[in-house]
């Protein structure tokens, strides 16, 4: 479980990416529209993964949704996904994976509304 110091969005993250864009709201809002449009697929494949028992199918969408979570800021989340790519690779899914499923499937809803806000934001500048 992340630590509860870890944010649910570290802004300075999405903030740097709109800058390194030179500012371009519209390119940001994509990345973030292909982000939050793929999170929910990858929560599916995990869940799919645990019904199956299939540890090592659990590698591939947990990893993919780590890296895309700590893209966009979503910090908490990348590091539940991060703790779920290790059980995956562990070979052995314990109850306590499943419990990390739902904190990461609440985790996505949280990162979100974070995200949601901060796009708000930042198209109102």
């Amino acid at each position: 479980m992340p630590e509860a110091d870890v944010p649910v969005l570290d802004h300075e993250v999405l903030d740097e990416v709109l800058e390194s864009t030179g500012n371009d709201i519209d390119f940001v809002k994509e990345l973030i529209d292909t982000y939050l449009a793929d999170a929910p697929a990858q929560l599916e494949d995990m869940a799919a993964a645990m019904e199956a028992d299939n540890a090592a199918s659990l590698v591939r969408p947990a990893h993919t949704l780590k890296s895309s979570s700590a893209t966009v800021g979503a910090m908490r989340l990348s590091a539940v996904a991060r703790e779920l790519e290790m059980a995956g690779r562990s070979g052995l899914l314990e109850p306590s994976a499943r419990e990390m499923l739902a904190e990461a499937q609440a985790e996505s809803a949280a990162a979100a509304e974070a995200i949601g806000a901060w796009l708000a934001r930042a198209s109102a500048e």
